[in-house]
């Protein structure tokens, strides 16, 4: 099975190609230039591994939560390389691709969502898949929801950005944090493949962005009173 994947909810841009377990990857960071260098992370991709999109199963993409823009791209392009090759697509949760790639049996995934809040779940390995014990939300750091247990690992910019309220409010039950983690196509690509070999592939007009907030920015005197 051969699936293509790529990410661009956060200030990193990836793509990766899993060919039956082996997988490879570029990812660069970029800021906010997605829109300027996916494509060509693509066909550098495709070029490197001597595979062509009619030759693939399916495309997995990152379906947020995360930047607005970001995932927004990631389903256009998904959109448009689908429908042109007549390819199934599958949306994978950042915060379960952040999860998958810690290499912990069980994570706490938390993105920096700005205004003060975090996108957040929990996850755990049960008979080799992932399993949400917190499925995602959006919330402040300090109103997290409580997990059972003391064996987890902090994941993501949210632990980066609100390190101290996290660690208040699971005080106790974390065994390390990594702040600087984010979600990648690798994981994505593992993600999705297992969800293709279900059959689970949709048509390419269900490539949907997650939005777990409505409201995108603040306006003037909001951000004044907080």
């Amino acid at each position: 099975m051969r699936v293509l994947a790529l990410d661009t909810s956060t200030e990193y841009c990836s793509v990766a190609l899993w060919q039956d377990g082996t997988i490879t990857e570029h990812c660069e960071l970029v800021g906010q230039k997605h829109s300027e260098v996916l494509m060509d992370m693509l066909d550098t991709l495709l070029r490197e591994t001597g595979v062509k999109l009619a030759q693939l199963d399916g495309i997995a993409f990152g379906m947020g939560p995360g930047s607005f823009t970001g995932v927004r791209i990631a389903c256009g392009v998904v959109q448009g390389l689908a429908l042109g090759a007549s390819l199934p697509v599958v949306g994978v949760c950042t915060l379960e691709a952040l999860a998958a790639a810690c290499g912990k049996p069980r994570v706490i995934a938390a993105l920096d969502a700005r205004m003060g809040e975090i996108y957040h779940a929990a996850y755990a390995q049960q008979d080799g898949a992932w399993v949400a014990v917190s499925e995602p939300r959006l919330c402040k750091p300090d109103e997290a929801p409580p997990l059972p247990g003391n064996d987890w690992f902090g994941a993501g910019s949210g632990f980066a950005a609100h390190g101290k309220a996290l660690d208040e409010r699971y005080a106790g039950q974390l065994q390390g944090v990594d702040g600087a983690a984010v979600p990648q196509a690798a994981a994505i690509a593992a993600l999705g493949a297992a969800q293709f070999s279900l059959g689970r592939g949709t048509d390419a007009a269900e490539a949907l962005p997650l939005y777990l907030r409505d409201k995108v920015a603040l306006k003037t005197h909001e951000r004044e009173a907080r």
